[in-house]
């Protein structure tokens, strides 16, 4: 028996995994308006600043199994009107074919403890087409292809990031992850890589109920603070400035008055495409982000180390042994799995396949 087979008989290294919706806008989960129109209670342009209740999305997100906390990847190209924190898509009367996922990524590994995962999303250089993308499906018919990302000409001369995001699990409640990316492009790009943690708005529905918290305490940790997790900490590399709100929703946005909240969940957004004073300065609060600011030589790569973990003071020493282990095991698992009957290419389409 190796080693994932083993960790399938403890239901504990089940707990994270990839429970991060790719979408959660525009679904009937949260839907909550008089007539069932899910397509538009919730759009992608309201999405950023929409508190949801049922569920969460992000860009390579992982959460705990009742999805009380959620990590994912932001990312902005000082060029887009909004920072990526989601994927963008169609709904279903804006695709010639009904909805409709308009961004390039890949789910390259997973072992089905989560114990190791890859995926890779490409993320272009310059200003997201979202108008574009949005009238050429429009204007098309049922019998036309859809106008996708890469119709638009934006991944041109190659200027584009490859941004591979990889966890690695040293016990089921000690998460390492590791942010590599790479500029395709001849030119040096500037680039904010975000990696993001919040809370569910498990509050929001009752205001009486429990409201966890996030808190910077030190130059490189944030503490995590639930009643109900074992996760206390997320560590990571450099001193990048950390960034808080609230998952809270932006009345004033979206509905044109004002809540009793501040500091809403689109405050980091804001504080960086709009230079608006819309981040707690007490570094606290039920959604933070770590702002790491870089310009990538053409050709060259940049990469972030983080630690999402129960224990205190975790440092990185282990951070590359770990990742080498559960790499191999997950090589070990796949080939033990297939037995050797498949061969080449056969291989990789059977893992992927799983």
């Amino acid at each position: 028996m190796n080693a994932e087979q083993k960790r399938l008989k403890d239901p504990l290294w089940k707990t994270w995994g990839p429970y991060v919706s790719n979408r959660q806008w525009g679904t009937v989960r949260e839907d909550y308006s008089n007539n069932g129109d899910a397509w538009n209670f919730i759009t992608h342009d309201m999405a950023r600043s929409k508190a949801y209740r049922w569920g969460e999305e992000g860009i390579a997100g992982i959460s705990d199994n009742k999805q009380l906390l959620c990590f994912s990847l932001a990312l902005w190209n000082k060029k887009d009107p909004i920072i990526k924190e989601i994927f963008y898509g169609l709904s279903n009367q804006e695709g010639n074919h009904g909805e409709d996922v308009k961004e390039l990524f890949y789910y390259l590994d997973n072992t089905p403890t989560h114990s190791y995962m890859k995926m890779l999303y490409k993320y272009p250089q310059q200003a997201f087409p979202y108008t574009q993308l949005i009238d050429e499906n429009k204007r098309r018919s049922r019998k036309e292809t859809e106008f996708e990302l890469v119709d638009t000409g934006i991944f041109n001369d190659d200027k584009y990031f490859d941004v591979f995001i990889e966890y690695a699990k040293a016990t089921p409640s000690d998460i390492l992850i590791k942010i590599e990316v790479h500029n395709r492009g001849n030119e040096a790009a500037a680039l904010h890589i975000l990696p993001a943690i919040w809370f569910r708005n498990t509050w929001l529905a009752d205001t009486n109920a429990y409201k966890p918290s996030l808190l910077y305490v030190e130059e490189n940790a944030i503490e995590i603070n639930h009643t109900d997790l074992d996760i206390q900490h997320l560590y990571f590399d450099g001193l990048p400035e950390t960034l808080f709100c609230e998952n809270e929703t932006n009345t004033n946005r979206l509905y044109g008055f004002n809540g009793q909240h501040t500091f809403f969940k689109d405050g980091i957004n804001n504080y960086l495409v709009n230079n608006q004073q819309t981040i707690n300065p007490d570094r606290s609060g039920t959604k933070a982000a770590v702002n790491y600011e870089v310009t990538i030589e053409a050709h060259a790569s940049h990469t972030i180390r983080l630690r999402l973990t129960h224990t205190t003071k975790a440092g990185f020493a282990d951070f590359d042994q770990v990742f080498a282990t559960r790499q191999q095991e997950a090589e070990m698992f796949y080939n033990d799995l297939h037995k050797k009957k498949f061969t080449g290419d056969e291989k990789l389409v059977f893992r992927q396949a799983l």
